[in-house]
């Protein structure tokens, strides 16, 4: 369910009724929700603060959240924040229940006992989705570790445009691009289904109609733009992300990107090449199946042709002014065997380690 910040958060008046004490997971984008955080000094229910976690969340920040939940004896659970506040918050739910304390990552490798625990998201970013996923990240020992459950996505979601206004605009235009890249990747996944290109579509035409006024700050542009990535993070959660994600990473590790920028980086580099090369199609639906994608994507984008859709991508990346780094012939080489290769079974085109390494040559100079 989806509840907005109008008429004095209203929506949140009745989902905090019944709660005893709840657990606020927050990261520092909290301190900039004026108008949230004076609704929240005003609540009779106890809050418990918990955010000792950073960016890119450690298990052990978990294990310590579990901890504060359970020695607090809270009810219930409110995540605040951008996506590593929702990966953190997600997994505290999913192991409050759980047996144990959680040393030496037993967590990690549990099997899973579904909790009712009541659970509320408000994202402080338009941009990861994953309010809407059964997905969360994070990292044990140096490693990162895939987290995946149903049980953990919120039943209640909270827009508040009020809480992008703040953003720096590099980050504005970076989540926006990220939602735009799970979109239109989810479109061509081969996990696709009617259901998820409803929804992909539906992000895709939420992100082009509310691009200007979200990067001018509006409250409606604002508004648009968060319900097209939780749109598209529905969709992400049905199909999950393709090659573009799966090469955009170490660029962010590489060279300090953001994700999103780094997503868009591969994917309009991408699109085209894919649309050149459907006779490598993998998808069982077929080459005419995925053709048919294609043209969907550009129609979605109010093109004519996938061509001009893959212009378009390209031509909102320029606008943005992002930088495209330029990578050493030791860091080509990393790159190149850095992709997972489970996101690759969900992309419909193949892709060996020379075209792998041709398209990062194409997507970063050299």
């Amino acid at each position: 369910m989806i509840i907005t910040a109008e008429n004095n958060y209203s929506g949140l008046d009745e989902w905090l009724r019944g709660k005893e004490k709840i657990l606020l997971v927050c990261d520092d984008s909290i301190r900039f929700l004026a108008n949230f955080n004076e609704k929240m000094n005003g609540v009779r229910v106890p809050v418990v603060r918990f955010s000792d976690f950073r960016p890119n969340p450690l298990y052990d920040s978990v294990v310590k959240g579990v901890t504060v939940f359970r020695n607090e004896k809270c009810d219930s659970i409110m995540a605040v924040g951008g996506g590593s506040a929702m990966d953190v918050a997600k997994c505290i739910k999913l192991y409050s229940n759980l047996p144990g304390n959680g040393e030496n990552g037993s967590w990690l490798k549990a099997e899973i006992i579904p909790n009712s625990i009541p659970f509320l998201a408000m994202p402080t970013t338009a941009g990861t989705g994953s309010e809407a996923t059964r997905y969360a990240v994070v990292y044990y020992k140096g490693a990162k570790q895939s987290v995946t459950s149903e049980s953990f996505i919120p039943e209640t979601v909270l827009m508040d445009p009020d809480a992008l206004k703040t953003l720096p605009r590099y980050q504005k235009k970076a989540t926006m691009m990220d939602a735009l890249c799970h979109a239109i990747e989810s479109f061509w996944s081969v996990n696709s289904t009617e259901e998820s290109k409803v929804f992909a579509r539906s992000a895709i035409e939420g992100v082009l109609a509310n691009m200007d006024g979200y990067l001018e700050n509006t409250e409606e542009g604002n508004a648009g733009m968060l319900l097209a990535a939780h749109k598209a993070g529905q969709a992400i959660n049905i199909t999950q992300t393709t090659a573009g994600h799966a090469m955009c990473y170490k660029i962010t590790s590489l060279f300090g990107c953001a994700h999103g920028h780094a997503a868009a980086l591969c994917d309009r580099i991408l699109f085209p090449w894919m649309i050149r090369n459907t006779e490598k199609c993998i998808d069982p639906r077929g080459e005419a199946y995925l053709k048919n994608v294609f043209r969907e994507i550009g129609d979605a984008m109010g093109c004519e042709t996938p061509e001009q859709a893959a212009e378009k991508l390209n031509s909102i990346f320029r606008a943005m002014e992002f930088e495209i780094p330029a990578a050493s012939d030791a860091q080509f080489e990393e790159l190149k065997t850095s992709v997972n290769p489970v996101r690759l079974k969900n992309h419909p085109i193949a892709l060996d380690v020379d075209t792998i390494d041709a398209l990062y040559h194409k997507i970063l100079r050299s």
